[in-house]
């Protein structure tokens, strides 16, 4: 038995499992990503590997519902970039930066399954450790804050501009 699980796309564009002999549903496919199981959707009349196609489909629906991650003016900017000289630098941007939140988030959580595994009194280990992050977040914010007047100062002047 393949490491690759199978996943055949028939052009009534069910999605058949080779593996459990049964059609699945978009929402089986993200299970199977939540699962961390590795695997392929082939088309089945062309033998290609539409797997990305599939997992957009699962994005995209998972995009209509009420918290989405992609925001409007992101999607945008990433449909700018296609065909752009610097597509294939964003696409390895985006893939580092997705790296580099995982190995934090993965570092963060170890460090506190540590601590609170040490600690005699957990709920003073978590507020010392936010006491360390307080420096941090008040940065974020200054900066957000900032960011958001040019804004607003930005948008003012357009709409003076277009009165004029």
């Amino acid at each position: 038995m393949s490491d690759v699980r199978i996943i055949k796309k028939y052009p009534n564009r069910r999605l058949y499992d080779t593996e459990i002999s049964r059609y699945i549903t978009l929402e089986e496919v993200r299970q199977l990503v939540l699962e961390n199981i590795d695997f392929e959707v082939i088309d089945k009349r062309s033998k290609d590997d539409i797997t990305r196609s599939i997992l957009l489909q699962v994005i995209a629906e998972q995009e209509e519902g009420g918290d989405p991650i992609f925001q409007t003016e992101m999607l945008r900017h990433v449909i700018r970039f296609y065909g752009d000289p610097m597509q294939s630098s964003i696409s390895r941007y985006l893939e580092l930066s997705m790296q580099l939140f995982l190995d934090q988030q993965h570092t963060f959580a170890e460090q506190l399954r540590q601590m609170l595994g040490k600690a005699e009194q957990p709920l003073q280990s978590l507020r010392e450790m936010a006491e360390e992050h307080v420096p941090i977040w008040r940065s974020v914010r200054r900066e957000f804050l900032r960011n958001l007047s040019r804004a607003k100062v930005v948008r003012s002047q357009r709409g003076r501009t277009d009165e004029e």
